[in-house]
């Protein structure tokens, strides 16, 4: 490896893996870029990986190299350039894949589906319209207003015995009346926990 350091001439680079000179230089500056690149990715593999491709490109490149700064300026701009092009990648991966799984999710939503779920919604109403008053306005209150039995109670001047006796009732009523539903049930908690 030879360098021409000329004043008011950029500095030029003669590349070529057989020199020692390249070993060198790539043994005194691989742990500061490394460390550069790991500060932008956090990532000490991925970090390693993009110095080794800066190195790689190096060496690719069949002509001379033309540096207007200096050598570690250089490298770092190329480890720079290069975070910044993992980056972009991994942005249009990210949108992709983002894409795929709403497109995915559009598709297996089928008609079928929706009507089900909307029968079933209409099923559950009535079914709680049909409880008895007390035993409706007990499991609304707890369910819709989400109080506790002891605030229940308190609101409607019945001990939180009582109110525990109707949310059962209330409970055991619609597993009958909604029975049918059950593997909808399982489906629509799987989708909401997903």
């Amino acid at each position: 490896m030879q360098t021409d350091n000329t004043p008011k001439t950029p500095y030029v680079l003669h590349l070529d893996a057989e020199r020692p000179g390249f070993d060198q230089i790539y043994l005194d500056n691989y742990a500061s870029l490394h460390h550069y690149a790991f500060t932008m990715v956090n990532n000490s593999a991925l970090a390693d990986e993009i110095v080794q491709d800066v190195f790689l490109k190096i060496l690719e490149k069949r002509e001379r190299v033309t540096i207007h700064t200096s050598l570690k300026a250089y490298l770092y701009r190329s480890v720079y350039n290069e975070c910044m092009n993992y980056f972009k990648h991994h942005k249009v991966k990210q949108k992709y894949q983002t894409h795929t799984i709403h497109e995915m999710d559009k598709h297996t939503e089928h008609p079928f589906d929706k009507l089900q779920y909307q029968e079933f919604e209409q099923r559950l109403q009535k079914s709680i319209n049909d409880l008895p008053e007390q035993c409706r306005t007990v499991f609304q209150l707890s369910r819709f207003e989400e109080l506790k039995y002891s605030e229940i109670a308190t609101q409607l001047g019945i001990s939180i015995k009582t109110v525990d006796n109707q949310m059962g009732k209330a409970l055991k009523r619609l597993r009958l009346q909604l029975a049918d539903y059950l593997p909808l049930m399982i489906w629509i908690l799987i989708k909401l926990m997903a």
